[in-house]
């Protein structure tokens, strides 16, 4: 029996039992790829080439490697060592000697690429339309768009030729693809992924990304590729708590924000705009708060991509080749980049100011909320549709993606469902950069709720990996303070002036004792854990950036320091507590239940 490539934990399951071998199963998989019928595919590898590849895997053991013997397909945009990369522009095509560091990374951890997949000519689009290779055909509607630029690769993976696949996206190109073949779509933060070996479409804003059948897998797969590359300027070291040691909620309720009805867009499709609706209670079923949202920063951000002077990035892509040979590029494609060319120092300047006027504004949305979410796109259109008009219909499904990056937005397009002609319908999950595992988490936590089964195979079993270690919304830090940083206390300022802000006063568990220690100006108190004998103190619980919590725990002086206080709810939260040895001189103020009643009659 056939094993299918469709989840990464269970074709290396069955590697490890036997059940399978990577030479029966990548044998398998490169000749889907090579009879596909829906023009995902522009180049295919070859036997001797997968040969090389098998010769590597039998050296090393399936532990050994994460993804030993995974087959993924690489947008062509994204260079892989001896095969043409063309950008959908054979004209513009070369032969790389090395990989994209990112590509290498996969093959390092046993990885196959089977090869390069169609896309719009120069990842100029979001149809899947633009290629001289043939319009990329929908996996579960083939008179339908497959979504692009990324069209081969989101197809690929929707039809079960490889397990998951590289894109790239500038506009969205990254998601419209996943919500339309009903698969998962990893943007990541800008710079996590190296761009190197990329062929850009807008430099300053071009995302590697990746899709796959779950967010599981798409959580292993960004684990391999997140590596800081130091000869890539675009390139961004990544935080610990966004690392590979974490994945999957904590169980915690959340905020998230949807736009208000007014900004809601979907193009007279009621399918859609109802699958929104059942998305959010799906949302909401499984701990979500939503709350109704002014996205008007975001939606005028989104508009200066193609009308402001960051298109000059595309000109400046492919400027040589277009004064050599402009017959080269397809003629939408040509109308789009040309015009580019006459943007003024000016202009870009006054676009610049608009956007970080967008951004100051966007950053008090995000602050609200713990997650922001949209349609990844308001409807799906025919090829026919699409190629009749073919920038107006391309404008539309940008209305909800085209902000992201601008803004330095991290995001997760999810399926939640079908619009009326079989297609897929999904909504993006996303927040400020460096959030991409808090995103995975909670979209991995919806998809287990909704339990869809992935890509075109409706009868496909939908088999959630368990969970790992729990992400944390690593931005801030809850701390107890018991003594002289309460607030309007003499140490307060040590808090506020690092932004951070009161969440709440309450008390200890019934379980601590206080004590007035020695030395100052200014006064301080210890708190030391006694179960026995203790009581409860009043305290505050204070928010303070994870950014600010080093060099704030830097200044304080012994006997005190940062370990973990129960509050009388039970939990266990960082806050003050005081070494034994440093109440030896000090004065039991304990009866007095906190700091500010001993103050007040001392």
């Amino acid at each position: 029996m056939a094993v299918s490539v469709s989840s990464i934990a269970t074709l290396l399951r069955a590697y490890r039992t036997g059940e399978a071998s990577p030479r029966a199963v990548l044998t398998s998989a490169l000749q889907q790829a090579r009879e596909d019928d829906h023009r995902a595919w522009i180049h295919v590898i070859d036997g001797a080439f997968l040969e090389r590849s098998l010769q590597v895997l039998e050296q090393s053991a399936v532990d050994e490697l994460p993804l030993y013997g995974v087959p993924f397909a690489i947008k062509d945009n994204i260079d892989l060592a001896g095969v043409p990369t063309t950008a959908a522009c054979p004209a513009f095509a070369y032969t790389p000697q090395v990989s994209a560091p990112v590509v290498q990374a996969l093959i390092d951890a046993g990885a196959v690429p089977l090869g390069k997949t169609n896309m719009d000519q120069f990842a100029t689009g979001l149809v899947g339309t633009r290629s001289p290779y043939g319009a990329c055909r929908n996996s579960l509607n083939p008179d339908y768009i497959s979504g692009g630029s990324s069209a081969g690769s989101a197809v690929a993976v929707a039809l079960g030729q490889v397990s998951f696949a590289l894109g790239t996206d500038t506009a969205g190109s990254g998601r419209v693809p996943a919500a339309f073949n009903n698969i998962v779509g990893l943007k990541p933060s800008r710079g996590l992924l190296s761009t190197r070996g990329v062929v850009p479409a807008c430099a300053s804003l071009d995302c590697v990304t990746v899709f796959a059948n779950s967010c599981d897998d798409a959580n292993r797969v960004f684990n391999v590729t997140a590596r800081f590359d130091t000869e890539d300027p675009w390139s961004r070291r990544n935080s610990y708590a966004n690392g590979p040691r974490y994945f999957h909620p904590a169980e915690r309720s959340f905020r998230y924000a949807v736009p208000s009805p007014d900004q809601q867009a979907f193009f007279g499709d009621d399918v859609a705009r109802d699958a929104f609706s059942q998305a959010c209670e799906a949302l909401t079923a499984i701990g979500g708060e939503a709350v109704e949202a002014d996205f008007e920063p975001l939606f005028s951000a989104a508009r200066l991509l193609y009308e402001g002077p960051w298109v000059t990035e595309r000109y400046l892509a492919v400027e040589a080749l277009l004064k050599r040979d402009p017959q080269a590029l397809l003629p939408v494609i040509r109308d789009i980049i040309e015009p580019a060319a006459d943007f003024t120092a000016r202009q870009t300047f006054a676009a610049q100011y608009a956007l970080q006027d967008y951004r100051q504004r966007a950053a008090s949305l995000l602050d609200q909320v713990d997650v922001l979410v949209t349609p990844t796109a308001a409807t799906c259109y025919r090829i026919d549709q699409v190629q009749a008009d073919p920038i107006a219909l391309n404008a539309n499904l940008g209305y909800y993606t085209n902000f992201m990056n601008l803004l330095d937005l991290a995001a997760v397009a999810l399926p939640t469902g079908f619009l009326s002609d079989g297609v897929g319908f999904g909504i993006t999950l996303f927040h400020r950069a460096f959030s991409d595992k808090y995103l995975l988490s909670l979209a991995g936590a919806l998809q287990r709720h909704l339990m869809i089964p992935p890509g075109c195979d409706a009868d496909a079993a939908f088999q959630p990996e368990g969970s790992v270690l729990t992400a944390p919304v690593n931005e801030a830090t809850p701390l107890v303070v018991c003594g002289a940083h309460m607030a309007d206390l003499p140490l307060n300022w040590q808090l506020t002036e690092r932004g951070g802000h009161l969440l709440e006063r309450t008390q200890t568990a019934p379980a601590y004792r206080l004590y007035a220690l020695a030395g100052g100006p200014p006064k301080r108190p210890g708190m030391v854990r006694d179960v026995a004998s203790g009581t409860a103190i009043e305290v505050e619980v204070w928010q303070l950036p994870m950014s600010e919590l080093g060099s704030f725990v830097a200044d304080i002086p012994a006997p005190l320091g940062i370990g973990k206080v129960q509050i009388r709810d039970g939990r266990w939260l960082p806050g003050f507590i005081c070494e034994a040895s440093g109440i030896a001189d000090a004065q039991d103020i304990s009866e007095h239940g906190g700091w500010r009643t001993w103050l007040a009659q001392s």
